[in-house]
């Protein structure tokens, strides 16, 4: 993903960039566009930079970086409401539902890709506040209290949601990954 420097100085710039796949990672979630959620990702970082001298020292940076990112993203949802809907005729990107760095000559592989398509296809089945929940506490790794600061709601609230999250997904992936322990014995023993 490619930024333009804006101006700045050496320190400046570098302020944050330890974050910038994890918050691409989000905002391709959110999105689900790389195009829009590399401009999202761009812009908390210029509302960022601009904002960092307000930033308090105890601040937990990463977590306001996600903040600013989804009150971006927020922003962007409301301004389209009231903007004609376009409809894409070939919506399939799929940029985030295929893994890099595939061997094809290794069965693992292929069934650690096929286990994690399954997991990845069920957490598109699920609503977008648990998509949410799910994606800043299992891939980006925040707590509970951060998710809550980013998703401004109470802890209560994101530990309830990553629980239904989670039981959701379960009822989603059991009928994938529940094949029968005798399926390839023969009963007659």
């Amino acid at each position: 993903m490619m930024f333009q420097k804006v101006g700045r100085s050496s320190k400046t710039e570098a302020f944050g960039l330890e974050y910038i796949d994890a918050l691409y990672g989000y905002a391709l979630m959110l999105t689900r566009n790389r195009s829009d959620a590399e401009d999202l990702v761009q812009e908390t970082y210029v509302r960022a930079l601009d904002a960092k001298d307000r930033l308090r020292e105890d601040s937990n940076v990463k977590g306001w970086f996600f903040t600013i990112l989804r009150n971006l993203w927020l922003n962007q949802l409301r301004k389209r409401k009231s903007e004609p809907h376009l409809v894409e005729i070939d919506g399939q990107e799929g940029g985030a539902d295929y893994l890099s760095g595939n061997t094809p000559n290794s069965d693992e592989i292929l069934v650690a890709k096929e286990d994690v398509e399954q997991v990845r296809f069920a957490i598109r089945q699920l609503s977008p506040e648990f998509q949410e929940v799910i994606h800043l506490r299992e891939f980006e790794e925040l707590s509970y209290q951060q998710i809550a600061i980013v998703l401004s709601c109470p802890t209560g609230t994101v530990m309830s949601r990553l629980g239904r999250a989670r039981a959701k997904l379960r009822v989603l992936l059991t009928p994938t990954w529940s094949q029968p322990a005798s399926s390839g014995k023969d009963s007659r023993s």
